[in-house]
């Protein structure tokens, strides 16, 4: 696979790069904490695994009515996107445990969306983080369908319809990466990335397969076989549960980088910004004092940090957030930051009007 490099002369950044970890790295040297989890993240932990696998547990055991089954279905679907945003994540990038076989045990936790950990790291932890807004390497602003998250992929005549219909096809995501994870899986094998997570294509495969089949055969067969419901009433609620899933999921990563003041570097060889420099460039945080969103979508309303310090467990950001912002306003370097919810999907859908109106945008914060 192509690499793109990211050079820069500029004394001020590297400095500004060495005072940044410095910062940080004192906050939890004189505080005396670990950068994992703490009591804190282990109650919440067990609180969002719960919202999803107790209702669950009440569909398979307890005569429902069609009306308590979507509420429930609805619940569960808040309870994966929870699960995969507040603890998987955190998991899958090492941060939460010190100890590998901690993160691993709760890296599985993306079984719950029937999806696949080795895809996900290469999608997320390699192409996202490294490659952050570049059209052609973040697969996070490649084209969702008919949606053009990019100003670096072609305007088509549709886009300009694309923040109404976008929302219908966010809730698509978790079902599309649910079938699409096996063609995933065999493109980052041609294009060489298997190999920065140590697997074989022939082995993932296999267990990719057993795995999948075996979440489907729980999360629809076992209903199937226990319940009440037809056929078609659990594949329906199968599908709103998915559906509520991935609106959550599709909002929440598109409000961090695809709003205004965030950047779409054009695909070169060669990026002349500091890396660090690049991550603030391309990243917003937003609702940062709303302690319920941050709590709930595990602190990825703190994506700057998030990006710069993937190693440290989102428990913390909220602490390091000031902290990173006064050193980037020490060194003049732009902090984009939506102060409320309303505020970043109102900049979201703002940045879907212009995409689909204009083949560059208007990078006004």
């Amino acid at each position: 696979m192509e690499t793109i490099k990211f050079t820069n002369s500029k004394t001020e950044d590297k400095d500004f790069a060495m005072a940044l970890r410095k910062n940080v790295n004192e906050y939890f040297k004189t505080n005396k904490i670990s950068t994992n989890a703490n009591a804190a993240m282990v109650i919440k932990t067990i609180v969002l695994i719960a919202i999803y696998v107790v209702p669950f547990i009440v569909l398979v055991t307890t005569p429902v009515s069609l009306t308590m089954a979507l509420i429930l279905v609805i619940i569960m679907g808040i309870g994966i996107a929870g699960v995969g945003m507040g603890v998987m994540h955190d998991a899958c990038h090492g941060s939460y445990s010190k100890k590998p076989w901690v993160n691993d045990m709760l890296s599985g936790t993306i079984y719950l969306l029937g999806s696949n950990i080795v895809n996900w790291k290469i999608q997320h932890n390699v192409l996202h983080h490294t490659y952050t807004n570049i059209s052609g390497f973040d697969e996070d602003i490649d084209e969702k369908g008919p949606i053009r998250l990019s100003e670096n992929t072609p305007l088509k005549w549709y886009h300009k319809y694309q923040f109404i219909y976008a929302f219908i096809f966010y809730g698509l995501m978790t079902l599309v990466l649910l079938f699409n994870d096996f063609m995933r899986l065999l493109n980052y094998n041609k294009k060489g990335l298997l190999v920065t997570q140590n697997v074989k294509i022939s082995g993932e495969f296999i267990k990719m397969f057993l795995r999948k089949s075996a979440y489907l055969i729980v999360a629809i067969g076992l209903p199937l076989w226990v319940t009440s419901f037809t056929w078609y009433q659990i594949l329906t609620g199968f599908f709103i549960m998915h559906w509520v899933a991935s609106i959550i999921l599709s909002f929440v990563f598109q409000m961090a980088h695809v709003v205004e003041g965030a950047d779409q570097p054009t695909p070169e060889s060669e990026i002349k910004n500091n890396w660090y420099v690049h991550q603030f460039n391309t990243t917003s945080d937003f609702a940062r004092n709303n302690k319920v969103l941050g709590w709930y979508v595990g602190g990825l309303n703190f994506q700057i940090e998030h990006h710069l310090f993937p190693n440290i467990c989102h428990i913390h950001y909220p602490k390091i957030a000031p902290i990173v912002e006064k050193t980037a306003n020490d060194f003049g370097i732009k902090y984009n930051l939506k102060s409320t919810f309303i505020d970043a999907m109102a900049s979201h859908i703002t940045t879907l009007k212009e995409l689909g109106a204009h083949t560059k945008l208007n990078h006004a914060n």
